[in-house]
Parts: C-alpha cells; sequence; structure tokens
C-alpha cells in the first residue's frame, strides 16, 4: 500500500519550498543590484576611449568619447564625427565646447546622465519599478558581455537594456524597448580601448588651465546660462510610480523674455523635465505632441500659461503628465 504524507507535512513542505524559493529570488535580485553598482561606479572611474553610434528614428550619428580619471577628477572628451565640427568637455560638473575656434564656458551639466554612463549612484530604487533580469552573454566591440534587462512593472515607461562588460563594468551598448521589444533608440560602442594608454595631451594643449580654475573664466560669468533654485507652487498629480523631484529652477532661455520654471523628475533609468512659463501667443507655440527617439515632448496652452513636458517615456505618460499640471500655491 502507498503511504500517503500527512496534511502537516505537506504543508510544511509547501512552506519550505516557497521560503526557499523566495530567498533564491532575493539573493539573485541582490546579486544583481550589487553588479549594477558595479556598473554606475565604473562609468566615472574607468578610463576608456572609442568610437559609438547612437540610433534613432532611422538615423544614426557617430561620436568619439575619450574618459580619463585624473587626480583632480573626471575629464571626458566628446567630439561629433558626422556634420559639422562639434567638440566639448565635460569636468567639475561644467561643460565648455568649441564656438568661434576657441573653448567656451556654456553650463553646467545636463540632468539627463549620458552614455555610457546611464546608470545612477542609487540603483536599489529600480526594483521598485523594474524588473531586473540577466540574460545571455554577448560580445559587442570585441569584448565580452553580461546583457541586463530592465522590465518597467507598469505601461508608462519603456524598457531598458544594457549591455555591460563582464571585466571592468563598463557600459558598451544600451538599448530602449517599445512594444513588442522594437528598439526605439540604441547606443553602441563600435570601437574601444579601456585603460592602457590612453592620450591625455588634450586635457592641457585644449584648455590649458581654465578647466583646473588656476585662470580666469573663459568667458564672463553673466553669459553662462545657470539656473537658480526655486519652489514655484507648481504640482503635478499624475507622474508614474517611482519619479521623484530632482531639480526646480528658474532658468533663462534662448527666445524667452522672462525665466521659465523647470521642474525634473526621475526614476532613476528614465527623466521627466516640465517647463512652465506665461503664454505669449507666439504663432508656432501651442498644443502639439513630437517624438525622437525615446523623447518625447507635449505642449499645451491652459489658464494663460504654456506647459510643455519632455520625457524618456511613452506619448500616453508624457500627455497623461501635463494634463495634472496646476498650482498648488506657494
Amino acid at each position: 500500500m502507498k503511504k500517503q504524507i500527512p496534511k502537516t507535512s505537506g504543508l510544511l513542505l509547501v512552506t519550505l519550498l516557497f521560503a526557499a524559493v523566495s530567498a533564491y529570488a532575493a539573493e539573485n535580485r541582490q546579486a544583481s543590484l550589487d553588479w549594477l553598482k558595479t556598473v554606475a561606479f565604473a562609468a566615472h572611474q574607468t578610463d576608456y576611449s572609442g568610437v559609438f553610434v547612437y540610433q534613432y528614428d532611422n538615423r544614426v550619428e557617430t561620436s568619439r568619447i575619450t574618459h580619463i580619471v585624473e587626480p583632480d577628477g573626471e575629464y571626458e572628451r566628446l567630439e561629433s564625427l558626422d556634420g559639422p565640427k562639434r567638440e566639448i568637455i565635460r569636468h567639475h560638473g561644467q561643460v565648455w565646447s568649441y564656438i568661434n575656434q576657441k573653448m567656451v564656458q556654456v553650463g553646467s551639466m545636463q540632468e539627463r546622465n549620458q552614455f555610457p554612463a546611464l546608470l545612477p549612484d542609487q540603483i536599489t530604487a529600480l526594483s521598485s519599478n523594474y524588473q531586473i533580469k540577466e540574460l545571455e552573454t554577448e560580445r559587442v566591440a570585441g569584448y565580452n558581455t553580461q546583457i541586463i534587462l530592465f522590465q518597467p512593472k507598469d505601461s508608462l515607461r519603456y524598457s531598458h537594456k544594457i549591455w555591460v562588460h563582464t571585466d571592468s563594468g563598463l557600459l558598451l551598448k544600451a538599448a530602449v524597448l517599445g512594444s513588442k521589444n522594437k528598439i526605439i533608440e540604441q547606443y553602441a560602442f563600435t570601437q574601444l580601448q579601456i585603460g592602457g594608454d590612453i592620450d591625455r595631451s588634450w586635457v592641457k594643449s585644449i584648455v590649458p588651465e581654465e578647466l583646473t580654475g588656476t585662470s580666469p573664466p573663459l568667458v564672463p560669468a553673466e553669459t553662462v546660462k545657470s539656473g537658480a533654485s526655486a519652489n514655484s507652487g507648481w504640482v503635478v498629480d499624475a507622474l508614474p510610480p517611482g519619479f521623484k523631484k530632482t531639480a526646480e529652477f528658474q532658468r533663462p532661455m534662448r527666445g524667452k523674455l522672462a525665466p521659465v520654471t523647470q521642474m525634473v523628475f526621475s526614476d532613476g533609468l528614465s527623466a521627466i523635465s516640465i517647463f512652465i512659463e506665461p503664454d505669449n501667443g507666439d504663432e508656432g507655440e501651442g498644443d502639439g505632441l513630437l517624438s525622437r527617439g525615446a523623447v518625447n515632448l507635449c505642449s499645451k496652452v491652459m489658464n494663460q500659461y504654456l506647459f510643455t513636458v519632455v520625457g524618456e517615456v511613452p506619448p500616453r505618460t508624457v500627455m497623461q503628465v501635463i494634463d495634472s499640471i496646476r498650482y498648488g500655491g506657494k
């Protein structure tokens, strides 16, 4: 006769099995988060130089990037290899660009992280809004990489897929995915040198002393466009879960007579910026939706104000956000 397992024993077995599965999942999740912390760190602490392509809307842009770490911090040089010559240098949160054959300080670092430094320092919060999965391995620009997928837990944001160098942790490829896993935009190195003898002469030959602060600014301080922190009183009621305000300020903008209020929100992978200004009735401004790669822009005039929402999120999300803006008072 076949011996039956007592009901209490069966329940205990199920409980233990569930606990084991939960512990395994938690262990894997923590391992993924630890791995991603390495990725975020590597983008700022690794010397590298290479060529990468940015693909969006059937267009391709090619750039060369060089990143080095010196005792006084990071230096990054970005050169456009298509069309007119464009070159910028980033250091200590400031941005310099070639204008009229000389290097000119043009402002502070943009809020959006730039490839390959796409991941935030605070990784843990990502698991609240994305399922993080390690997929297969693949070679990119001659290096072995681990593919990691960030799959959103709602339909208000895009999926993100990254390819990470298994030795250094440097991000070598990144894609934003829409419905049916269609690639909306993608960055990928095609040539890359990690570490080794990377040219550093450009730090002093291009901008001899200006970046280190040992000589006067390249341009008068009043010409450098920057924003002042502010609390405007505007409220956004329908942001996707996990989006937190990272900045709010008044900033001058070209063609605008008065400063524009800008609020920036982020969930760690994607950012949403909201611009608010009085409606001056300019022709060409008003309701509309525009897209470029993963970035969608929506404008709307309400109650004598022009609202503009720009986000690395689906069109329905920017429209949801713009319809929920209201003045809550200071």
